[in-house]
């Protein structure tokens, strides 16, 4: 599995406190597996810092039916994709 490390915004939709779509890097997700609540143990050293960090693991498929695995958190100014899987 080719993971990439990113730091980018996003815009997360979510349906009683579980994330359903997203819109990332200009493209437009929809979550099309069980998402996994993510805690403090996942992250990195440099993420870890943030107090009350969490986030979520979810597959997002595209409109051209393209699939990822993408790991969020939630950080002061919202939402941001740490790592993508393809």
């Amino acid at each position: 599995m080719d993971a990439l490390t990113v730091e980018h915004p996003t815009t997360l939709w979510m349906v009683n406190d579980i994330p359903t779509r997203m819109v990332y890097a200009g493209r437009r997700w929809r979550v099309t597996d069980t998402p996994t609540r993510l805690r403090h143990s996942v992250w990195t050293a440099s993420l870890e810092s943030h107090t009350g960090l969490y986030g979520w693991r979810f597959q997002g498929t595209n409109d051209d039916g393209v699939s990822l695995v993408f790991d969020l958190y939630k950080g002061e100014d919202g939402w941001h994709v740490h790592r993508s899987y393809a």
